[in-house]
């Protein structure tokens, strides 16, 4: 392909809107395989007993609303934080008819709600867990349920662009039970996989490292053209570019 193809690839996968959490813009252009437990089926049966759920982190609230759509008997209480504002709009618009308030907090701070509050908090891929604040907002029996990014998650993205690197811990598994135990909770399950991602072309992969910017800290297309150039040059020899992402289920309950 042409230098003036690469370059309409990245313009394609850089001028894309990326907020929200819907990442349909990558069919036929990427493939990641999703966890055999299957976050949302699991969720939706356990929102029948609850009376009051928070979900944290929501984005858009794509996939809070999908599952609560799934329920006929849905909790009276139902809240959700997220960070970023561009998608506190989106999330209000998805979830404001199914009665779910939205509050606007950062992602590392103290949550704007009362102690002993809620019977279930949610999350799909926080980019932080603040344990003693989930402790805090659970009511004494309740239950914090989540999937989140495992350590080294597309790792192979990672050091392509950047070179190789040594995997923190922060995500690792043994790390986030000894948190949720220090914070007073006792997990009581936990599942771990490796899934299969592929990347068809470049300028899915420029979409991907904007809308998920922990892969590649502070990237944009223009510093790392080189290896968008390179990687470009791969995927048409190759076909496609493969890493692995990495995901794990919690559920820790607060004894009382």
């Amino acid at each position: 392909m042409t230098r003036s193809t690469l370059d309409a690839l990245i313009a394609e996968g850089g001028s894309e809107p990326i907020a929200g959490w819907d990442f349909s813009w990558l069919d036929g252009r990427a493939t990641e395989e999703r966890p055999s437990w299957g976050y949302a089926r699991m969720l939706a049966s356990r929102l029948a007993g609850p009376s009051s759920v928070l979900d944290i982190q929501t984005g858009g609230g794509e996939v809070f609303a999908e599952v609560l759509n799934q329920v006929a008997d849905r909790p009276q209480h139902l809240a959700a934080t997220e960070s970023w504002s561009p998608n506190v709009e989106i999330a209000r618009r998805n979830l404001g008819a199914l009665g779910v308030s939205v509050v606007e907090v950062p992602d590392d701070a103290a949550l704007p709600l009362p102690s002993e509050a809620f019977d279930l908090v949610i999350s799909r891929h926080p980019t932080q867990t603040i344990w003693n604040e989930i402790a805090r907002v659970l009511r004494p029996g309740g239950a914090y349920f989540s999937q989140q990014v495992g350590a080294g998650s597309n790792r192979e993205l990672t050091d392509f662009m950047t070179g190789p690197h040594t995997v923190s811990e922060e995500r690792s598994t043994d790390r986030t039970i000894s948190m949720a135990m220090q914070a007073g909770l006792e997990v009581v399950e936990l599942r771990e996989e490796t899934l299969r991602t592929v990347f068809y072309d470049v300028g899915a992969v420029v979409y991907f490292l904007r809308k998920v910017p922990w892969t590649v800290p502070a990237f944009s297309a223009e510093a790392y053209k080189r290896q968008l150039s390179t990687m470009h040059a791969l995927i048409e020899r190759e076909g496609c570019f493969v890493a692995h992402s990495r995901r794990f289920l919690i559920e820790a309950k607060k004894m009382g």
